[in-house]
């Protein structure tokens, strides 16, 4: 009699489900669509999103806007510096998902994954950084003083960079959670399946639900919507090709949302700088009068 260990197991293969508002919806519509390897091996069956599913990742990153906007900069470092614990504690899956979704090497896979922890923490240090670089006193000539500081734009539709389906996608939603805003975030239409694992770690980490709003399925089709949608303030266009870049710009100025053009990147993990923090960042300047200390008529 063989030894039941011995027995050959049925796979489990996993569900991956859209995450939207804190919760892992199926698609409305029911659709899937198959997701392949760089060899054209099967790897699962991913959500098609519908128009549907991208008003109701607006809806929820609206409602999550006030409180995470409202949080204090250096809570939201705290908060995502626990997102990168989470990420680190998950290596293992996302080396084998990077590596299976860019056909790399699992050494190669790794030193991504590595790369994408360190630019996550890195952000996450800047949270209560960004507004000493691009706020401050400002000199006028008059008995005021005038303060500049900076403030989020509201809720961003992010296109996720179509080929680097984990360094790349984290390279353009953490910088605007980072600075207050919350994100519509449209997974590489190709390898959306670390995408769909992130909304996972943010779930299970101190990220409020709705911050974070991840859609996979068409770029085009979830993407128009997006870009058309009135409540809707900014969008990221990385993955978008040109084509369609074209047509989304054209959309998004019906309600003069900001909008970040492609920008050609060669190595994502190349020092990233400021400019995806201060995209998405309106100046709010202050004006307040300068009073008298005393009969002397100094002032402060």
């Amino acid at each position: 009699m063989s030894d039941k260990s011995e027995q050959q197991r049925l796979s489990v293969f996993k569900t991956y489900k859209l995450y939207v508002g804190g919760k892992f919806p199926r698609s409305e519509s029911g659709r899937v669509y198959e997701v392949t390897d760089a060899k054209g091996k099967w790897l699962a069956n991913a959500p098609l999103s519908s128009r549907k599913d991208a008003r109701d990742a607006v809806v929820a990153a609206r409602k999550a806007f006030g409180a995470w906007s409202g949080a204090t900069a250096y809570n939201r470092g705290q908060v995502l510096y626990r997102v990168a614990e989470m990420l680190e504690g998950r290596r293992e899956q996302f080396v084998r998902e990077v590596a299976e979704a860019e056909g790399l090497s699992k050494p190669k896979a790794a030193a991504v994954v590595d790369a994408t922890v360190d630019r996550w923490v890195w952000y996450a240090g800047w949270t209560d950084k960004i507004a000493q670089v691009t706020g401050g006193g400002n000199p006028v000539a008059g008995p005021f003083f005038n303060i500049s500081s900076p403030e989020p734009t509201g809720v961003v539709a992010v296109l996720a960079p179509q080929e680097s389906s984990f360094l790349g996608l984290v390279s353009v939603v953490a910088p605007v959670i980072a600075t207050g805003n919350t994100a519509v975030v449209v997974a590489s239409e190709k390898v959306p399946l670390p995408a769909l694992s992130l909304g996972e770690v943010l779930a299970t980490s101190d990220v409020p639900g709705g911050v974070v709003n991840v859609l996979s399925g068409r770029t085009a089709e979830i993407a128009a919507p997006l870009a058309a949608h009135q409540d809707v303030n900014a969008i990221d266009l990385a993955g978008a090709d040109e084509a369609l870049a074209k047509e989304l710009e054209i959309a998004a100025a019906d309600n003069l949302k900001r909008v970040l053009r492609p920008q050609p990147v060669d190595d994502w993990s190349a020092a990233p700088g400021l400019d995806r923090m201060t995209a998405f960042l309106e100046t709010k300047t202050v004006w307040h009068p300068t009073g008298s200390l005393g009969a002397s008529g100094s002032s402060y």
